[in-house]
């Protein structure tokens, strides 16, 4: 065997050496841009919790540092009511006539109708409005607040106020919680009239119950405490969902459409954290009201 046979025989080997090495590279390099993808999905929910919870500490921290945005505050109170109000009262009344019809048929069969507005006031004050205030809250208000947030994020108008030395948190994320958990705690207190209201007038016009039974009968099994009780639900609704519609708001990735992703996902998420308050709350205070 000569030099030049010798030489070709490692140049061969070496090259088929490299061609596997480059396969073998290609295949490690593919499943591990898997697994980081993997990982990374995996990892997102989480990412998400933990960047919520410091925004939610950090709001906190920043409610008691001076100077407060006491305009921005005031408009965004009256923005939330605005867009919240009118659907809080259309769903108020079929919800308290249909509760207060399905009732009184049972107590008309046990000849008891006169307590018609016991049934009423135990199912408004501590059902029918706290999920009046669920719906409209994270179905008007706190999409409404998402929307102006991503719309200013993804406009660039967050890394601008940091730029200029100016705490988004503090001038933007703080007054919308506080509006939302204003607008909230009003909004319940409303719902409540309302459907006590719309529950007397069909009462008294329709099932011929008498007015004064119906108003005696209000305070037979409803206290302060279920109201208190009422309102302290309607007050954590509000800041749950300004919290949560705030951080989904302030994190928006990917232009316009991001910004309608993160509105789906903050009514979804809002439902979901509101009634499960709502249930909390209302399994730890019937210990307390019910004795």
């Amino acid at each position: 065997m000569t030099c030049v046979d010798s030489v070709s025989i490692h140049v061969g080997r070496s090259d088929r050496l490299s061609t596997v090495c480059s396969g073998f590279d290609a295949m490690v390099g593919k499943r591990g841009r898997q697994m980081v993808a993997i990982a990374r999905t995996a990892a997102k929910p989480v990412t998400s919790l933990g960047g919520f919870f410091a925004m939610a500490f950090d709001t906190f921290v920043q409610m008691f540092q001076r100077p407060f945005a006491w305009q921005e505050y005031v408009m965004q109170t009256w923005f939330v009511a605005r867009v919240s109000v009118l659907p809080a009262l259309l769903l108020t009344m079929p919800f308290a006539v249909l509760l207060t019809f399905t009732f009184n048929i049972l107590l008309t069969e046990f000849g008891a109708a006169d307590f018609s507005g016991t049934g009423a006031a135990i199912g408004t004050v501590n059902q029918i409005g706290p999920i009046v205030t669920v719906l409209v809250v994270s179905g008007a208000g706190a999409t409404a607040m998402c929307a102006d947030l991503g719309a200013r994020t993804i406009r660039e108008e967050l890394d601008a106020l940091r730029v200029m030395g100016i705490n988004p948190i503090r001038s933007l994320v703080v007054p919308r919680v506080l509006a939302a958990t204003t607008v909230a705690l009003a909004l319940s207190a409303t719902v409540i009239l309302v459907g006590l209201t719309g529950a007397f007038l069909f009462c008294t016009t329709v099932q011929h119950v008498s007015p004064g039974a119906f108003v005696g009968g209000l305070n037979l099994l409803t206290g302060p405490g279920d109201i208190i009780v009422a309102l302290i639900k309607a007050t954590l609704f509000g800041m749950a969902a300004g919290l949560i519609a705030c951080y989904k708001g302030t994190s928006v990735r990917g232009g316009p459409a991001g910004v309608g992703n993160a509105v789906n996902e903050t009514v979804v998420f809002t439902f979901m954290v509101l009634f499960a308050i709502n249930v909390i709350v209302t399994a730890v205070a019937i210990q307390y009201t019910v004795s």
